[in-house]
């Protein structure tokens, strides 16, 4: 069962770690990031090594960029040494280190980044049991859990270019939700 991911990503790619960290936690998932929540008390190499010995998956965001960064590459073996699962999303064109190079990974273009996310959603929704969603209503602020659409209609919204839809039970705004990410839009 997986209820804590580590994201691994080089310092350039800190703005897309936040946003699959979004999306996780709004799956029910905690993701940890070294990098995250700077704290003057803990090393970065401590950080990383409290949040890999604390997630049961480690989730390589490998950019052109990102992929040959040292951080990276050493989460990587820690996580192999602690027999994590590991799951690589690969923008196309970047290298995989050689430590996950057979692995199957995840690919993406940067302009379709949350395809790769709401793939990852799938993937991590059949190796685990996610029944709740967390949204937060963009009209009143109020943040509320549902149950988690079934995947059966994720695919169907999806094959169609559809948007997933609810309703907040604050304001009883009508919610449009991102097939792929569950973000409301």
């Amino acid at each position: 069962m997986i209820s804590k991911v580590y994201i691994s990503h080089s310092p350039a790619d800190e703005d897309m770690a936040l946003q699959l960290s979004r999306a996780l936690w709004r799956v029910g998932l905690e993701s940890y990031v070294a990098l995250y929540n700077l704290s003057p008390a803990l090393s970065l190499a401590e950080r990383a090594s409290f949040g890999l010995r604390n997630s049961e998956c480690l989730v390589a965001l490998l950019t052109v960029k990102g992929s040959s960064s040292p951080q990276v590459c050493q989460e990587i073996g820690l996580a192999r040494g602690l027999d994590l699962l590991i799951i690589p999303l690969q923008e196309v064109g970047a290298a995989l280190p050689f430590l996950i190079e057979h692995l199957r990974p995840l690919l993406f273009q940067e302009e379709r980044y949350a395809d790769a996310v709401g793939l990852l959603i799938k993937t991590l929704r059949e190796l685990s049991r996610l029944e709740w969603l967390k949204v937060a209503c963009p009209k009143c602020g109020e943040e509320m859990t549902q149950y988690l659409t079934p995947q059966e209609e994720v695919e169907e919204a999806l094959a169609k270019g559809t948007f997933l839809e609810t309703i907040c039970s604050y304001c009883q705004n009508r919610i449009r939700l991102d097939a792929r990410t569950f973000e409301s839009i």
